[in-house]
């Protein structure tokens, strides 16, 4: 439904708005860590300037990296949307853990040994860490272990339910921000 009520038309509009930003493709494709382990492309609209360190050094607040359009779209999380795609493709669900870059990934096992416990469901566009205060980049031991202990709240509690409460929180939170 969202692809094609939304993203049918949404996709094209912010694409123009990127393209005349900045150049580059619309498209920014990422290697993340999915369900079981396995790696996949995680699609979101470009926010920077195309740049060899877009694989291993997450953006911070004032990166000079990011374009004017991206200052927006990241604001808004529109950037996320194309992930729907991945949800489409079976790579991600709409609700579930927030899929990391591959380096994140190595840097957070090493401080918490059952970090892979993470990927016995598929990632999400949103999540129990989200909704609870926890998006963007980690930036210490601390956030780390209260994103790893909300992601695995979720597994572990997981039902139709708990999905439809997260929807709800994400729903209110980005219409809150309006």
């Amino acid at each position: 439904m969202v692809i094609l009520f939304v993203l049918s038309w949404l996709i094209p509009v912010i694409g123009a708005w990127i393209r005349l930003d900045s150049k580059g493709p619309v498209l920014f494709r990422q290697k993340r860590i999915g369900h079981n382990g396995r790696v996949f492309h995680c699609l979101k609209f470009r926010t920077m300037r195309v740049n060899e360190e877009a694989d291993h050094r997450p953006a911070e607040i004032h990166d000079e990296r990011i374009t004017r359009a991206g200052r927006l779209l990241r604001k808004s999380n529109l950037d996320e949307l194309p992930q729907f795609l991945n949800v489409w493709w079976g790579d991600m669900s709409v609700v579930g853990p927030r899929p990391h870059m591959l380096s994140d990934c190595i840097r957070y096992s090493f401080i918490i040994s059952t970090y892979s416990f993470r990927s016995l469901v598929r990632p999400g566009i949103t999540g129990w860490a989200q909704v609870n205060g926890f998006h963007g980049p980690a930036k210490d031991y601390e956030s780390v272990m209260l994103r790893y202990y909300w992601d695995a709240q979720y597994i572990r509690k997981w039902g139709p339910g708990l999905d439809l409460l997260i929807i709800l929180k994400t729903l209110s939170l980005f219409f809150s921000r309006r």
